[in-house]
């Protein structure tokens, strides 16, 4: 028989995520909830009474299985998009805090003021030195407030670019990791020129001669994600979306009602899966069963691994040949042959 010791905050913490994964459970998730509530019921059921169910225990563990396997093996694009969306999904610091060493955050565009929704700084990654560029969302209230639920202004655009031109200069390659509904269109964002910020950057992205590797890691949102993904590799995680626009405002446009979200997304084609057979995205990094927030710690190991090996290759290259190979990718894109 084997003891496991656990601290009363691990405890805790324990008891808080199973309490919020049955709150924010999605609706096509119900039969699995009933099923391990299910499960549950008969395992202290079990321990209660003395009484060995394991036969019956062992049926409804096989049971739940294939049932996640039929329900997460089939989900439809806006279903992936909800999943995309889950409170529970980890954000950008569950990564950067699991990925890489002595990450530093660096603050301010050195014009007008820090944007708490885009963060970056110097971290390394199996002792080498990167820069490290990401969308942060809140969890709660007041951080989702701070954090303007994702959303970045201009000057987070542009202290995005300052870290870039400091990563050249010190050739350090560039990761960023995108996960923003899209950038803030808010009066004080237009008239700071977030338009004018993202289109610095995807021209200046364009040409700066270091690696570049984005990751969609949740919401890959319009122009706010185009900010920071201009480049030579974009990953994607299994059910994380990237799109010219959300699915919301797609069906309020097409539509005039948000009812059809749904009917947009698959429209869209805004799937990691339809993404990578359009050439969009360049590789998929696979999830668990049921969704990156299940396992912090397995996800971001799928993650270090598709990191370490797209820049194990782009290392490889030149300045010149890096620079023609990201020119020819966006290049080809949005070109179709037909008979």
């Amino acid at each position: 028989m084997y003891f496991f010791a656990f601290h009363t905050s691990q405890i805790c913490d324990i008891l808080t995520f199973l309490m919020d994964k049955n709150k924010h459970s999605l609706e096509f998730e119900k039969p699995v909830r009933d099923l391990e509530a299910h499960l549950e019921n008969m395992r202290r059921m079990s321990q209660e009474s003395s009484i060995d169910v394991s036969k019956e225990i062992n049926a409804v563990e096989k049971k739940l299985e294939q049932c996640r396997r039929e329900i997460y093996s089939n989900l439809t694009a806006w279903q992936r998009v909800q999943l995309a969306r889950h409170p529970l999904r980890p954000y950008s610091l569950d990564y950067i805090n699991r990925i890489f060493e002595n990450f530093e955050e660096l603050h301010g565009d050195r014009r007008f003021r820090d944007d708490a929704a885009l963060i970056g700084g110097v971290a390394y990654l199996d002792g080498n030195p990167m820069m490290v560029i990401a969308q942060q969302k809140g969890r709660d209230t007041k951080e989702n407030i701070l954090r303007n639920f994702g959303c970045p202004n201009p000057e987070g655009y542009r202290k995005a670019l300052r870290l870039m031109q400091m990563a050249e200069k010190f050739n350090m390659p560039v990761i960023t990791l995108v996960d923003t509904p899209g950038a803030y269109p808010g009066i004080g964002s237009e008239e700071r020129h977030v338009a004018e910020a993202i289109a610095v950057n995807i021209r200046d992205m364009s040409v700066l001669r270091v690696p570049i590797v984005t990751v969609i890691i949740g919401e890959g949102g319009s122009g706010g994600a185009l900010g920071i993904a201009t480049s030579d590799r974009v990953l994607i995680l299994q059910n994380a979306y990237y799109s010219v626009i959300s699915p919301e405002g797609c069906a309020a446009i097409l539509w005039k009602n948000r009812v059809h979200a749904p009917d947009a997304a698959s429209a869209l084609k805004i799937t990691s899966e339809k993404l990578l057979e359009l050439g969009i995205v360049d590789g998929i990094v696979p999830e668990l069963v049921g969704g990156a927030h299940l396992d912090y710690d397995i996800t971001a190991a799928s993650l270090k691994s598709a990191l370490l090996a797209e820049l194990k290759a782009l290392l490889k290259l030149d300045t010149e040949t890096l620079l023609e190979k990201r020119y020819q990718k966006y290049r080809a894109m949005g070109v179709y042959f037909s008979e």
